[in-house]
């Protein structure tokens, strides 16, 4: 369901230190233009609960959320931008994740994650799910071959429906939970929105998917 829109949003997009006008410009550039070690991205950051607490929780790491509906995004910017303790470590991209090759270069993203993704339950729309092969192969030709794809989501289908996707794309399924808050994890920040499955005592799944050597065709064997 589309969020309604909001009057202040456009213009406060426009003004936010928090949101990169530019996003192509970093291109390359990110783990310098946030100081850090290590780059994180979140595609579909939402109203930006895991992106500004994770980017406290790790200041040195770069993190940088996507977020295509502009209402959303400028939730998330205004609730960056006001919190008092952020280390300036975080940017955010509003636009579509069909565009993320002209974002960031190949091998660029160290942590790419998918956090609650929208379902889309009818079948002639999986291919619009962030799990889908297409994108799938994007985030290959992106993420450095050390690199890491989370995902949590509290959908069933979705959660087998892109299992399975990423066994067919040649990734090594490096950690999997059926339950994941069944046992306590530190280092995950909890949303609002997963907050209320786990008070509702539904499951959240979640996995870690890491790169094969043969992932990145376009290497030649030496």
């Amino acid at each position: 369901m589309r969020m309604r829109k909001l009057a202040w949003a456009e213009d406060y997009l426009k003004h936010s230190p928090f949101v990169a006008a530019k996003p192509s410009e970093h291109q390359g550039k990110w783990k310098a233009k946030l100081s850090g070690e290590k780059l994180h991205v979140e595609i579909g950051c939402g109203k930006g609960d895991y992106l500004v607490e994770m980017s406290k929780r790790d200041p040195q790491s770069a993190w940088v959320g996507v977020e295509k509906d502009p209402n959303v995004a400028a939730i998330a910017a205004r609730k960056y931008d006001q919190a008092s303790d952020t280390q300036n470590n975080a940017a955010l991209i509003v636009g579509d994740a069909q565009e993320i090759e002209y974002w960031f270069e190949p091998g660029e993203i160290d942590v790419l994650h998918l956090n609650f993704s929208d379902p889309w339950p009818k079948k002639r729309a999986h291919k619009k799910r962030l799990s889908h092969a297409s994108f799938i192969a994007r985030y290959a030709r992106l993420i450095q071959d050390q690199g890491e794809i989370r995902m949590k989501t509290d959908n069933a289908s979705l959660f087998e429906f892109s299992l399975l996707q990423f066994q067919e794309g040649g990734w090594f399924l490096h950690e999997i939970h059926m339950d994941y808050h069944k046992e306590a994890h530190e280092e995950d920040a909890i949303t609002e929105y997963e907050q209320r499955f786990m008070n509702q005592n539904q499951p959240i799944y979640q996995a870690v998917w890491k790169k094969y050597p043969y992932i990145n065709k376009d290497k030649k064997k030496r």
